[in-house]
């Protein structure tokens, strides 16, 4: 479980930044990127990102030893 939590943390941290960079220049580093590949990319993205806000929720309320 301390990959998933690694993982999720980096990609939490990773659309901080992204919604920080939409706040501050209104600027979407995802769509930037992956706009011209593929609307799907940038869904699967975040798709991903919510997924670990979620797992970061559910750390914040179990003890370490269980998560």
């Amino acid at each position: 479980m301390a990959i998933v939590k690694r993982v999720a943390y980096i990609l939490m941290i990773i659309g901080a930044l992204v919604w920080g960079m939409i706040g501050l220049f209104n600027f979407n580093l995802v769509a930037f990127i992956f706009d011209n590949i593929s609307v799907v990319i940038s869904r699967i993205i975040y798709t991903l990102v919510g997924v670990a806000g979620i797992v970061g929720i559910i750390g914040l309320f179990m003890p370490d030893d269980e998560y």
